[in-house]
């Protein structure tokens, strides 16, 4: 349903069950005439079909990362946004803009990937240098966060003629989505998604702690870096593609948690469709509100999320004790 409403929702409206008969007729062995005229059908599949399955590519990706680290933690409040990853990431993609010539679509990937690998584990030594369990980590995540933006900031100041195309990270979307930037993150894609959801269960058995882990034959420190790979690639992949669109990867798993349950091997693909639903019904909402304008995605989510993680913020505060 999030997928039609895409495609047909627009400053171009288009008929759904044109939509839907064009979408049959570039199926195999099947021949319908949708009545969509020549502009119909390049506002479909040049502009809309991209952004849809971008949208979705996102949103799961990030809630499938924002999953894998909540496991990996043990920390109901871990996130790519709130741990640096993203923030890593967009520094990595900013300085290959910036220091490289010509458009090095390729390279962004694989330097946003680097990036949020490094911010994950600044947080997270930083976190560790204090007790304070799930407040200390965020904590962290935010301080690292922080200093990562100076660190764009600075780079932006670098090659001012490419700072509109920065901004755009930094602001969030998936409008200027494209059949060459899908094939271009999907390989990463469906790697760190693969990886994701083959560790459903060891991180189901690193939850009871990583003793019993190691006592049930699970060796957590590689199933924990393991997890922490394919997520920050997941979170890279995002971030190369569609900027900081924050909060997804809090709100999605723990409303899968409360209609599932708390197991990962349910967790983990409930929130890579969730989370490729939430972003699409943002995405509608972004570019519909202010027609024919545009919100930046980021803002939408922000809107949802920010209660929502307070309201997260509570609920842990009141489990840990005073």
């Amino acid at each position: 349903m999030t997928l039609v409403a895409g495609l047909v929702v627009g400053a171009a409206g288009l008929p759904v069950s044109g939509v839907l008969r064009e979408l049959l007729d570039r199926l195999p062995f099947v021949d319908v005439d949708s009545g969509l005229s020549v502009i119909e059908r390049n506002v479909l599949f040049e502009l809309r079909l991209p952004r849809v399955l971008m949208a979705a590519l996102v949103g799961g990706l990030l809630a499938m990362a924002g999953a894998g680290y909540q496991g990996v933690f043990r920390n109901p409040l871990a996130d790519p946004y709130l741990l640096g990853a993203a923030a890593g990431a967009g520094v990595g993609a900013t300085l290959v803009i910036v220091m490289m010539p010509g458009d090095p679509v390729y390279a962004v990937p694989v330097a946003a990937f680097a990036g949020a690998i490094g911010g994950v584990l600044m947080a997270y030594a930083l976190g560790s240098m204090a007790a304070g369990g799930a407040a200390t980590l965020v904590l962290a995540g935010v301080a690292v966060s922080s200093f990562l933006a100076a660190v764009q900031t600075f780079l932006q100041q670098a090659k001012a003629e490419e700072l509109q195309r920065i901004y755009s990270w930094i602001l969030g979307g998936v409008g200027s989505a494209d059949w060459r930037q899908l094939g271009m993150v999907a390989p990463y894609a469906l790697l760190s998604s693969v990886v994701l959801l083959l560790h459903g269960r060891l991180l189901d058995v690193l939850s009871v702690g990583d003793e019993e882990a190691e006592s049930l034959g699970v060796p957590a420190p590689r199933v924990r870096l393991v997890v922490i790979v394919a997520a920050s690639l997941a979170t890279a992949c995002a971030v190369a593609v569609s900027g900081l669109i924050g909060f997804v990867g809090i709100v999605v798993p723990h409303a899968v948690r409360r209609l599932a349950g708390g197991s990962y091997r349910v967790v983990l693909p409930l929130s890579l469709l969730g989370g490729a639903a939430f972003l699409g019904v943002a995405d509608l909402v972004a570019r519909s509100v202010v027609a024919p304008g545009e919100l930046p995605l980021g803002v939408v989510t922000a809107f949802v999320g920010g209660p929502f993680f307070v309201a997260v913020l509570r609920a842990t505060r009141r489990e840990v004790g005073p």
